[in-house]
């Protein structure tokens, strides 16, 4: 998905026999994903209108345009959707859409590359950072706390790291190959 689109929520399948679909919104404010209509998802679907009709846990309840049965809600189950940047409100400059830390590399506190940001994810408590690189084995995956990730610099396009002792994964020894 390019730069200009944002993700602001994925679908959960059917909420009961009427087309109702599970929404989970990733915005700041959960009810604010249907003001940012339309929403489109990764294969071009365009959903025009998005009706919130209620919640349940985790999720909101949502009427999308075109859903009608519970076959086609249960379709969209694990489809994410997203919103045109243009639309969003513009983030403070502490705060960051996870598509706009996608691909940039990050470094540790001496100035030494590490890898790229590959994916932002959360785990219910906080938001973490997915860094791979040639010198690592394994991801690793770094709180994106400002403790961790003192620095973001979007311009530049890097991301400076300070994780605790022990959160990096081992790196490959390259004297053995």
């Amino acid at each position: 998905m390019s730069k200009d689109r944002i993700i602001v929520g994925s679908l959960g399948g059917a909420f009961g026999v009427q087309g109702d679909v599970r929404l989970k919104s990733f915005c700041a404010i959960p009810e604010a994903i249907a003001d940012y209509t339309p929403l489109v998802t990764d294969q071009g679907r365009v959903f025009a209108t998005v009706v919130l009709i209620g919640q349940t846990k985790g999720s909101l309840i949502a009427r999308l345009d075109g859903i009608t049965t519970k076959e086609q809600a249960d379709a969209l189950r694990g489809v994410d959707l997203y919103a045109d940047r243009a639309q969003l409100p513009h983030l403070p400059d502490d705060e960051y859409y996870h598509n706009d830390l996608v691909g940039l590399a990050v470094f540790d506190t001496g100035g030494a590359e590490i890898g790229r940001v590959k994916a932002v994810m959360n785990n219910g408590a906080e938001d973490m950072l997915e860094v791979t690189g040639a010198g690592l084995r394994d991801s690793a995956l770094i709180p994106f706390t400002r403790k961790f990730v003192p620095t973001v610099d979007l311009a530049t396009g890097r991301v400076i790291i300070d994780p605790p002792e022990g959160l990096m994964p081992d790196q490959v020894d390259t004297a053995d190959g």
